[in-house]
């Protein structure tokens, strides 16, 4: 498997957030950008280059960060602080939680390089920043499917007010053809394909691999529905129930653990709702990884299309 998590004909747009913070910012004065030593990996380079002036590197300090990110809301500022979504959850949780989430200050928290994206080893690897986010009260969770969604994404978190962890693949992000199509909305799950036998509820990267395993199993005389989760708090539960209880048959598919991400939020909701149907997650199970080339790592922990494909099969799909 390459490098790369999707297929290789899929066409691909470089630093897609970096660039819409840029414009962003552009329009709003109030916009200012929180770094913790990680300017290129974080794409925030654009901005620094652009609006020097309201670029602020605090170094390897996560959790003051956080804390000054506060401390800017409360004058007026919209801050977006940058990390890698594995600091920006487990290191500065508590400031999160006390700073931000308590009070409900109006602070972006941008996280990138989630799950397996990283080769950085397990250090590197947030494999539970989902589940601990959604955990927070005042916390809404987004991760976008592709590039076009990304943009969309920043612009949506901005008008929101409240905090928000936006979860998001550095650099090389793939631009779907058959993608998101609608305007975007938070708390919206958007079905991109629609389908009778099964189906897949994914987010993030794993979006691009539900609609290829979804195309698999057409090409096999079966009609599966994918469904994009961009935001997993508030969840859409409605939609969630509504398509599950019409095909009695659901996967879930997300570079996270299989505990407490949107495997457990759809559980979750279809418990809540009594909606009943057969149901597999495909996630990185109940481990820590290892250091290697998001590829090899995907291909290993189980989140491939062959993996999602695998999981309606033993649903009778």
């Amino acid at each position: 498997m390459s490098a790369t998590v999707w297929a290789t004909d899929t066409p691909t747009e470089l630093k897609a957030y970096g660039k819409a913070l840029v414009e962003l910012a552009r329009s709003r004065p109030e916009v200012v950008c929180i770094g913790a030593d990680l300017t290129g990996p974080t794409e925030t380079d654009l901005f620094r280059d652009e609006l020097p002036d309201r670029f602020f590197n605090i170094g390897m300090a996560e959790a003051n960060a956080v804390g000054i990110a506060a401390g800017m809301a409360r004058t007026g500022d919209l801050p977006f602080v940058h990390t890698f979504s594995v600091f920006a959850s487990r290191r500065a949780y508590d400031q999160i939680a006390m700073q931000v989430a308590y009070p409900r200050l109006n602070v972006k928290l941008i996280g990138f390089m989630p799950g397996l994206t990283t080769p950085g080893g397990v250090t590197h690897q947030a494999i539970e920043d989902l589940a601990l986010m959604r955990a927070l009260p005042n916390m809404t969770v987004v991760e976008p499917a592709d590039a076009t969604q990304i943009r969309a994404a920043v612009t949506a978190i901005a008008d929101f007010d409240g905090p928000v962890y936006l979860r998001l693949k550095r650099g090389e992000v793939p631009v779907l053809p058959d993608g998101p199509q609608h305007e975007f909305r938070i708390g919206a799950a958007e079905l991109l394909r629609d389908g009778t036998d099964a189906v897949i509820f994914a987010t993030g990267l794993m979006v691009t691999l539900a609609l290829a395993a979804a195309s698999q199993l057409e090409s096999e005389g079966k009609s599966v529905a994918v469904v994009n989760v961009h935001t997993l708090k508030p969840l859409d539960e409605a939609a969630v129930c509504q398509i599950a209880a019409r095909t009695g048959a659901v996967v879930t598919a997300e570079n996270h653990s299989v505990i407490g991400g949107l495997g457990s939020a759809v559980a979750q909701a279809l418990l809540a709702g009594g909606v009943h149907p057969a149901m597999r997650q495909v996630g990185i199970a109940d481990t820590f990884a290892e250091g290697a080339s998001p590829g090899y790592l995907f291909a290993k922990y189980g989140l491939s299309t062959e993996a999602i494909v695998a999981a309606c099969r033993r649903l009778g799909v």
